[in-house]
């Protein structure tokens, strides 16, 4: 399916979706977590994903970035199938944060990107050994890349400082910043403001902003409603696994059938209340 945009010129275009998934459905035994979502993510799109606890965000999350291979449907990354192997997802151009931190906790800063940039080197383990010119050209670049990298999230002053060292809010720049560093197309946040501060929040607001300004295109899953809805071009609803709304900011928080998930309550009593925080 393809969506009209306008360019700069104001000139109508039409945009083949970056990430397709059809019908994608996953299933634990009798528990069925996912059920036939159907989603597109545009380039340059900032996508938000919702919905109570348990509704399946997380793992529609995995089953995007190969961690579970989907009991059904498919999902097309850049017009080609994305296979179920987290390796070559991240290779293809996906790459995601976690709800919970995965640094690499006695690692410096600068480590930790690093070490996702490897990706994108090609050195084989002869010439790592031997230290040759190879080795040591691609070593350059990729701390300079790491770098500029902590430099864009705002993390410059902290790159030899180890990671358990580092504030929660610096965390979790740090975990964008190594995301970042295996040059993706789409970027895949789980919960990036789960227990930040107001200030640290507009932080990371600011971060994604600029993400999106680089070209890139972003999902990101957030209980925080007043984040997601000043951030996100369109919002997809899931409830119990399933697609509930998808749709503008305005149209999403507006939505009866999103209130009633929300709050478990009437429409008319619970009118308003989605916008704020939940």
């Amino acid at each position: 399916m393809t969506q009209t945009a306008t360019t700069d010129a104001g000139t109508p275009t039409e945009l083949e979706p970056l990430l397709s998934a059809r019908q994608v459905t996953m299933r634990f035994g009798g528990l069925v977590a996912v059920d036939k979502v159907d989603f597109d993510v545009y380039p340059g799109e900032i996508m938000g994903l919702i919905g109570p606890n348990g509704a399946g965000k997380t793992t529609f999350f995995n089953c995007l970035t190969g961690l579970y291979k989907p009991t059904s449907g498919r999902v097309v990354f850049n017009g080609a199938l994305l296979p179920p192997k987290p390796g070559r997802v991240v290779r293809a151009g996906v790459a995601r944060t976690f709800q919970n931190i995965r640094l690499f906790a006695n690692m410096t800063a600068l480590e930790n990107v690093m070490v996702a940039r490897y990706c994108r080197t090609s050195s084989g383990p002869l010439t790592s050994i031997v230290r040759g010119p190879k080795y040591r050209r691609e070593e350059r670049e990729t701390e300079d890349r790491a770098t500029e990298l902590l430099d864009f999230v705002g993390l410059p002053e902290v790159a030899g400082n180890l990671a358990r060292n580092l504030s929660y809010g610096d965390q979790r720049r740090l975990e964008i910043a190594r995301a970042l560093a295996t040059d993706p197309k789409l970027l895949l946040l789980d919960e990036p403001t789960a227990g930040m501060n107001p200030q640290e929040t507009r932080q990371a607001e600011e971060l994604i902003f600029k993400i999106k300004d680089r070209g890139l295109a972003v999902i990101t899953i957030e209980h925080d409603m007043r984040f997601i809805f000043n951030l996100c071009d369109r919002v997809l609803c899931l409830v119990q696994g399933r697609p509930l709304v998808l749709g503008t900011p305005d149209q999403v928080q507006s939505d009866p059938r999103v209130i009633e998930a929300y709050i478990g309550t009437g429409a008319q009593e619970a009118d308003g209340q989605v916008g704020r925080d939940a």
